[in-house]
């Protein structure tokens, strides 16, 4: 296990403080300025699932309310909305500086016989055959300011193999479907509260940058404010994230300063264990830099 691994491992497993509340750090996932998203939904998440028995996520909903201060920890209140016979409801709201950051609503299913069919895998070429984070960072490292250089190729417990990837600084527009293979070694042996959890932290990777691609923009251009307005995410099979899934993005719509993208995460074998949503702000900077 790498450290990046484990410090991610650690970030997930928050603190309890009382019966329904809970602590967790604040510091240490993707982004240095602000929390993460994929890192404060997988703590709510952690959360709702500390005061869940027997009964695994089906689906969630989150708000981003304000940006994450990385140098404090979140706290993490539960509300028991419901227990029925078959689904658990849960509402957790993130707090930092005694005000509201996120807010995440969280179904769990006891599961159900029924009848079964999904969509198809796209037809992408395996992860051995596209270069890993650390090529594509070692192809743009010159173009990255000195000072923060340590930041862009500090290791990341995630895998990453993105599929065509493009020029960060010169992006040409291109389509808005862009595929990456991801996976994390040290998912093995873990239960399938943790395999949801890490699949829903890596859910907010890429998948922003969908509605950049038509307009030939990306975060390194400096021409766009960007965030994560809202996130929605259901699991639809068992996960084994120690191996590799395909992530099939798309952005159907951008407009009125905002994006639409969607997500579809399939396992190796083709099958579709989850299905992603998420709506971002796309503001026009006034001035670059």
């Amino acid at each position: 296990m790498t450290d990046a691994e484990r410090q991610l491992l650690d970030l997930l497993d928050i603190e309890r403080l009382e019966v329904d509340l809970f602590r967790g750090t604040g510091s240490g996932g993707e982004t240095p300025t602000r929390i993460y998203g994929g890192q404060v939904i997988a703590q709510a998440l952690a959360a709702a699932y500390r005061t869940v028995e027997g009964r695994l996520c089906h689906s969630l909903h989150a708000y981003f309310i304000r940006p994450g201060d990385p140098s404090i920890p979140v706290i993490y209140q539960v509300d028991r909305a419901r227990d029925g016979g078959s689904f658990t409801t849960r509402r957790v709201v993130a707090i930092q500086h005694g005000r509201q950051i996120l807010n995440l609503s969280a179904s769990f299913h006891a599961g159900d016989e029924g009848w079964d069919h999904q969509h198809p895998m796209p037809d992408i070429s395996g992860p051995e055959t596209h270069p890993t984070r650390q090529a594509l960072q070692e192809r743009f490292i010159d173009r990255i300011p000195q000072k923060y250089r340590a930041e862009f190729t500090r290791a990341r417990p995630i895998e990453i193999r993105e599929v065509e990837p493009r020029d960060m600084f010169e992006p040409i527009p291109t389509d808005d479907r862009h595929y990456l293979w991801f996976r994390m070694g040290a998912a093995a042996g873990a239960g399938p509260e943790m395999q949801h959890l890490l699949l829903a932290y890596a859910s907010d990777m890429g998948l922003l940058g969908s509605g950049l691609r038509p307009h030939g923009l990306s975060w390194y251009t400096r021409q766009v404010n960007g965030a994560s307005l809202d996130h929605a995410m259901w699991f639809h099979a068992p996960i084994r994230f120690e191996n590799w899934h395909l992530y099939a993005m798309d952005s159907p719509w951008t407009g009125a300063g905002r994006s639409f993208n969607r997500g579809k995460i399939y396992a190796e074998d083709g099958t579709l264990v989850a299905s992603v949503a998420q709506e971002g702000l796309m503001r026009r900077l006034k001035s670059e830099g």
